[in-house]
């Protein structure tokens, strides 16, 4: 199964094989898989060395259960308390910047030479915030930050808690990123008004240092936006992402 990002999956019983994007910084994936490995709130990788299989890296990771899409028994406050997890955790040295920014740039540059479906997210693009196009700022809190988070980035074994998976885009930033995807989604409409204040209240109860006491919408407003425009390049069939872009535009 290939990825929107380029990465590959091999499924092979108990053991997944996952073959990153070209272009794919080795050392900077040796860092993250051994984030991964010491850190509580990740699904530990079977190997911290990735190998080389033609000219493209691959790493070795456990089988785990996903999200299955039911709306009514969405782990949002449970996914909320693992980011704030993450977000508390000890950054090692030399830990990369996380990737959502540069992963965004590169989504909405494959949109430049397409049709004008869009030119909606372009123009949105480029009304962004300096602050959206950087993984953190010297005025906010600086912490390890998933860097792709949203549902769909959960997994357990057995009956096991959920964790995280993914470290392509892990590293250090500004947490309010972690958020972005589903602030973002629940502006557009997309996320019930109860799922969003559950995750809310849970990352604020479990002392997740990316919002400020009050109103959290000034601090995730630019990321938020950030997030509807990715998803809306990745998914320019969706009505309602390229309806938020043209909002923003």
């Amino acid at each position: 199964m290939q990825t929107r990002s380029g990465a590959e999956i091999v499924v092979d019983g108990d053991v997944v094989y996952k073959l990153h994007r070209p272009g794919t910084d080795p050392r900077a994936l040796r860092t993250r898989l051994r984030i991964a490995a010491a850190s509580g709130s990740f699904v530990s990788p079977i190997d911290t060395i990735p190998q080389q299989v033609d000219g493209r890296w691959r790493t070795i990771w456990p089988r785990v259960e996903t999200v299955a899409p039911q709306p009514d028994n969405l782990p949002w406050e449970q996914a909320a308390q693992l980011l704030a997890r993450l977000h508390t955790e000890p950054a090692a040295p030399r830990t990369p910047a996380h990737g959502w920014p540069q992963r965004m740039r590169r989504t909405v540059d494959r949109t430049r030479d397409t049709d004008t479906a869009y030119g909606a997210v372009r123009r949105a693009a480029a009304a962004l915030p300096a602050q959206a196009w950087r993984a953190g700022s010297p005025d906010r809190p600086c912490a390890l930050v998933h860097g792709d988070w949203h549902l769909g980035q959960l997994g357990r074994r057995a009956d096991g808690p959920w964790l995280l998976i993914d470290v392509d885009d892990l590293g250090v930033g500004d947490p309010a990123w972690d958020l972005a995807r589903p602030a973002g989604f629940w502006a557009a409409g997309l996320i019930p008004d109860d799922d969003w204040q559950a995750f809310l209240s849970a990352y604020r109860g479990s002392a997740g240092p990316a919002l400020p006491p009050g109103d959290p919408w000034p601090t995730l407003e630019p990321f938020a936006r950030a997030a509807v425009v990715q998803a809306a390049a990745s998914q320019p069939d969706d009505a309602l992402l390229i309806a938020a872009c043209a909002r923003m535009g």
